[in-house]
């Protein structure tokens, strides 16, 4: 069936919408950062980069490490850009643009969400990794979705719902659970890194209980989750995109992970002195582990 005009964009040269792509600059492992600028602290550690594009918050770089062809994203701050991060991604995979039908063989790519966040825990300390299991949606991005949980994700949906009860109603969103993928986990277990459960926000400060003058409604929200425990792993960090990423990449068929520099901890109130430093070596390490990898 053909994709109408109003629901699959392109631009005027053939590109996808927002993201101004051709399915021919990505590649299949791609690698996505909140912030622009970060970008290209990614690509210097390619040994070239074939395409440089532009748009919006949306830069992109492809190029190759050896014969690891990659792709590094910028999607801006928040759950509503990786909607139109996923799916154009999806559609330059796996949608003929000229015809603007499905392709009959599908591609699954696979995406390395390198981010900052913030831990929950006191025993989380500053400068340390974290590898997200699961992302807890606190924004209700996925709840649009037509989605089947699994039986993990629906296990720990209850958990999460058992715990804010009333507080769920409060705020007027139905919190909802997507998972890692397993496979792409795999390839970080042999690593002294942190494991967890990652509540992604909908925004920065109430939503994440920071106040500056505005009060949060829920200022006990870290209180309430820290009990929970699910196969061994906790609720651990705060970020903006992870549920998000995880939740679009099971329903269209992909592959996804989230790698955290946790910059802050908000039990103990404390800040990274050298957030740069911490974020390169992350950069450094997830690009060495995909190089090296089977994928």
């Amino acid at each position: 069936m053909k994709i109408q005009d109003a629901e699959l964009i392109l631009n005027a040269d053939g590109s996808i919408y927002h993201l101004h792509l051709q399915p021919e600059q990505i590649a299949d492992n791609i690698i996505t950062v909140g912030d622009p600028d970060r970008v290209e602290r990614v690509s210097k550690y390619f040994d070239r980069v074939e395409h440089k594009v532009h748009k919006r918050e949306f830069y992109t770089h492809t190029g190759y490490i050896g014969q690891k062809r990659l792709t590094v994203i910028s999607t801006g701050i928040g759950t509503d850009n990786i909607d139109i991060v996923l799916n154009e991604l999806d559609a330059l995979a796996n949608v003929d643009l000229n015809n603007r039908t499905v392709k009959n063989s599908l591609k699954s790519l696979n995406i390395f969400r390198i981010g900052t966040s913030g831990a929950m825990r006191a025993d989380i300390p500053v400068d340390s990794f974290l590898v997200s299991n699961f992302g807890v949606g606190m924004d209700g991005l996925l709840n649009y979705y037509d989605r089947t949980l699994n039986q993990r994700e629906l296990a720990l949906n209850r958990l999460i719902h058992e715990c804010l009860k009333e507080n769920v109603v409060a705020i007027g969103v139905q919190p909802t659970v997507a998972e890692a993928s397993s496979a792409l986990i795999s390839l970080f277990e042999k690593k002294e890194w942190y494991q967890g459960i990652t509540l992604t926000a909908t925004g920065f400060y109430a939503p994440q209980n920071r106040m500056i003058r505005a009060k949060p409604l829920l200022s006990d929200l870290f209180t309430k989750l820290e009990d929970i425990s699910f196969e061994g792993l906790k609720i651990t960090n705060l970020e903006m995109e992870t549920a998000a990423i995880f939740g679009l990449a099971n329903i269209l068929g992909h592959k996804a992970i989230s790698l955290n520099a946790i910059l802050a901890n908000r039990r103990s109130g404390q800040f990274s002195a050298d957030p740069d430093k911490v974020v390169d070596k992350l950069i450094q390490e997830t690009l060495e582990i995909i190089v090296n990898s089977p994928l």
